[in-house]
């Protein structure tokens, strides 16, 4: 049975693959580290986390918002996706990044 936040890793990882991104999903649970994004990636070089969320009314743990505050301070970037149009803007990231999308 799928969660509201299930579909929307679903749709984040088909517009993933669709830019050609290579990207990881992080042990959750007792062998996971805690505060870390649901997904990382790698755009032209650069760290990427994102934070899936099932709506716009869930909002990040204090582990998760001190974790993706680390990774854009050592140069990452992080994005909270939860409805299409914030899938999009990671998607416009991709797209928009200077060096262009990766070619496999």
């Amino acid at each position: 049975m799928s969660t509201p936040e299930s579909r929307i890793k679903s749709k984040l990882d088909r517009m993933l693959r669709q830019e050609k991104v290579w990207f990881y999903s992080p042990q959750a649970g007792a062998f996971g580290r805690a505060g870390i994004p649901d997904r990382v990636a790698i755009v032209r070089g650069r760290f990427v986390g994102i934070e899936c969320k099932a709506d716009i009314t869930k909002k990040p743990t204090r582990l998760q918002v001190d974790c993706m505050a680390k990774i854009e301070a050592a140069g990452g970037k992080c994005f909270v996706v939860y409805d299409e149009q914030t899938i999009e803007d990671v998607r416009t990231f991709i797209r928009d990044n200077p060096d262009g999308p990766t070619e496999l």
